[in-house]
């Protein structure tokens, strides 16, 4: 392919090889461009060879490219999703209240990955005294409410970034599956919780109906996405972290038909003429409360 790949483990039982291949790549050199690795783009189905871990299930991409080079990758990637976020904002909003019946306290919340800070703005809302934001894209922190920005790094999260026992809640919002090492990155939430503090995470559910019935033509099975979860491997994941997990379940996604339909595997030409039809229409402004292949999980610091 004309550059250098690195071999992955299992991120539960840590096994290498051990596994079968669900799909093979079908990428080259030029797909690793900051493009591609913007988020919530049309979807183009290129990704690495996926495979599924003989001992406990997990999925992921084996190998990948190096993290240097992918630190750089998310770096330069561009903010394109503005439109949507006032639905995320709703969505990631609604699973925050759900964990407050697990004694969220109401103080310092932290985001991994959180964009242009939607969410951020969202918890201030609702109650939190404080927020903190990471996030790698220079063009999101860019974009960022001027109110919002001064709460952002604009850097990957990494060991050492804050005190241990800052944070009564972290959040980490269709960001797990982009890790390329997730048990470092629990580890150092785990660090930074206060006893008693919220885990709060949405992504990609690999055992969702959606992604049984596209398989690999599901918007999921991505060249961004190192390790695909399911409700079982993510509570082994959390659990092997000493987190408690107190739901693990399949999400609601509160979505406009225009974005839903940029997720279907339809012909290009097919699709752009339909999106464009729609961009500024009332039917694809309506938005709609929809399973879409995702999971939330809810853990607690002991």
């Amino acid at each position: 392919m004309g550059l250098d790949l690195v071999s992955t483990r299992c991120a539960i039982c840590e096994s290498t090889g051990n596994a079968d291949t669900l799909y093979p790549a079908n990428f080259d050199a030029t797909a690793l461009n900051p493009d591609i690795f913007s988020a919530r783009r049309l979807p183009d189905l290129l990704h690495y060879q996926m495979v599924r871990c003989r001992r406990c299930g997990l999925v992921r991409s084996d190998p990948v490219a190096d993290p240097r080079l992918l630190a750089g990758l998310y770096r330069e990637s561009r903010f394109t999703y503005g439109a949507d976020t006032p639905n995320l904002a709703k969505t990631y909003g609604a699973y925050l209240k759900r964990a407050k019946r697990y004694g969220l306290v109401k103080d310092h919340l932290l985001e991994i990955g959180c964009g242009n800070g939607f969410f951020l703005k969202e918890a201030l809302q609702q109650g939190f005294t404080q927020v903190s934001g990471v996030e790698p894209g220079q063009d999101a922190v860019h974009l960022a409410d001027p109110t919002i920005r001064p709460h952002i790094r604009c850097e990957l999260m990494r060991p050492g970034l804050f005190p241990p026992d800052t944070f009564s809640a972290i959040c980490l919002f269709q960001t797990l599956d982009h890790l390329p090492d997730p048990n470092e990155m629990l580890a150092e939430c785990h660090r930074l919780l206060k006893p008693g503090g919220i885990m709060l995470c949405i992504n990609h559910n690999i055992d969702a109906r959606s992604a049984h019935l596209l398989k690999e033509k599901s918007p999921i099975i991505d060249i961004e996405h190192t390790y695909l979860y399911t409700p079982q491997t993510m509570r082994q994941l959390f659990e092997k972290h000493s987190f408690h997990v107190c739901e693990v379940k399949p999400a609601l996604n509160l979505i406009r038909l225009h974005s839903l339909l940029r997720l279907l595997p339809l012909q290009k030409n097919v699709k752009h003429k339909i999106l464009s039809h729609l961009q500024n229409s009332t039917f694809g402004k309506l938005s709609l409360w929809l399973p879409l292949g995702n999971l939330y999980l809810i853990a607690q610091k002991a």
